[in-house]
């Protein structure tokens, strides 16, 4: 058999490991959401208010609201509740019990505007393929989905989406006007969002272009992408001050969590919403903690747990180690200071994303500039062979690289299921 020959068996095999084990985690969500979602998402409750005309909600139905001048509010900006509003209206609140398959469905329109990002960039359909596998299995996406009943995840399912399409009108598009208008709506749902602007206009830069000269020519649409953008802050800046009196107040300082004793909580109420004592913990668990089981019993055979604060990003989603071979040039400079940025306040942020057996959710924020970067092309245009002309020989690692993800996830979740941990 021929090397060629080989390396096809060896990626086929891959590919039917992966296949299965997709398939089983893809199991797993219809299951949790027909099996397991209370419909007690606190977005779900703010989606009954705003249908009642109101902002605040009766009760809490999870942890993390405000209590202010007596009255309670969801702290998260508005957007994923108002894209619930259609099924709450129609099944009510907590009628409506379909968060999971909501979710579900906003990932799945994820990866379909995905695949059109990664054809506009030139990547070859068996690497399109693998990086979808990888973004649904072996990312954070895919507990964001599968854990969509609660509202910080839902509300990153539907920022992902949003996030996705403003790549997908700058790249497939070109167009930096429609690429504010999604960055607007993505910061309605996670804040961080707020930085992507600046790695939307490099991207829509000429490339044959010098740098000065390309941006007087985007002069224009630049001004037009920044309405939407800044229509957005008004929006959020005006609920705030509906809610909370300020328009930088969003009602973290009145969250009240009574009998409370996790360390999260007691992060928030000894030390502060953000800090350098978290550093050392967060940087270990986003680069270095690897899979954690703890076992108890005389001899330590019994297994009492699983450590949710998180998988490094490195363990359960190493392919993403091959945006070391990314090209360098001006794109790449502004997406890695965006990364950089929104990575860096993450690291010093009083939590990590809560309760998760893979990376830490808040990767997510800045994966899909890493992706980008990773599958751009090397030179001006793409060769359909990989990831544009000048495929780097380590790339060929990449169906390993998913496979292991995909079935690592699939490996723990089974073990936790079983032993009900």
């Amino acid at each position: 058999m021929t090397a060629n020959g080989f390396e096809a068996r060896r990626d086929r095999l891959l590919a039917v490991m992966t296949g299965l084990a997709g398939a089983a985690l893809l199991a797993l969500i219809l299951l949790r959401g027909a099996l397991r979602d209370p419909g007690l998402n606190s977005h779900g409750a703010l989606a009954d208010a705003f249908l009642h005309g109101r902002l605040w909600i009766e009760t809490c139905p999870e942890i993390d609201c405000a209590l202010f001048q007596g009255r309670t509010y969801v702290i998260f900006p508005p957007l994923p509740a108002v894209l619930a509003m259609p099924f709450v209206a129609v099944f009510g609140f907590p009628g409506f019990k379909g968060f999971v398959i909501l979710g579900l469905a906003l990932s799945a329109l994820s990866l379909l505007v995905w695949r059109a990002i990664l054809r506009g960039l030139g990547t070859a359909p068996s690497d399109t393929l693998w990086l979808l596998a990888a973004l649904a299995f072996a990312s954070p996406l895919y507990q964001v989905t599968l854990r969509a009943d609660g509202v910080w995840f839902y509300a990153q399912a539907v920022g992902f989406l949003m996030v996705s399409l403003s790549l997908w009108a700058a790249i497939c598009r070109a167009s930096l006007p429609l690429a504010g208008l999604f960055i607007g709506l993505a910061f309605l749902c996670r804040q961080m969002a707020i930085f992507y602007p600046l790695f939307l206009l490099f991207l829509c830069l000429p490339r044959e272009r010098p740098l000065m000269s390309g941006f007087t020519g985007l002069a224009k649409p630049a001004i037009l992408a920044a309405i939407p953008v800044a229509a957005a802050l008004a929006v959020y800046f005006t609920y705030n001050i509906a809610r909370f009196g300020s328009p930088t107040e969003t009602g973290y300082a009145f969250i009240n969590n009574p009998d409370q004793t996790t360390f999260i909580w007691r992060r928030i109420s000894e030390t502060g919403l953000f800090s350098r004592d978290y550093l050392l913990f967060n940087t270990l668990y986003l680069f270095l903690q690897g899979f954690h089981f703890e076992f108890g019993g005389p001899q330590l055979t019994a297994l009492t747990g699983f450590d949710k604060a998180g998988t490094a990003l490195l363990v359960t989603s190493p392919w993403v180690l091959l945006a070391f071979y990314a090209k360098v040039d001006r794109v790449f400079l502004a997406g890695a200071a965006v990364i950089a940025t929104i990575a860096c306040i993450t690291l010093f942020y009083h939590s990590n994303g809560a309760e998760q057996i893979a990376t830490q959710r808040y990767a997510l924020d800045w994966l899909p500039i890493l992706i980008v970067l990773m599958a751009r092309p090397h030179s001006r245009a793409g060769d359909g062979q990989g990831f544009g002309t000048g495929r780097p020989a380590a790339f060929a690692a990449l169906p390993l690289l998913v496979t292991w993800g995909v079935t690592a996830n699939l490996a723990v979740l089974a073990v936790l299921s079983v032993y009900r941990v």
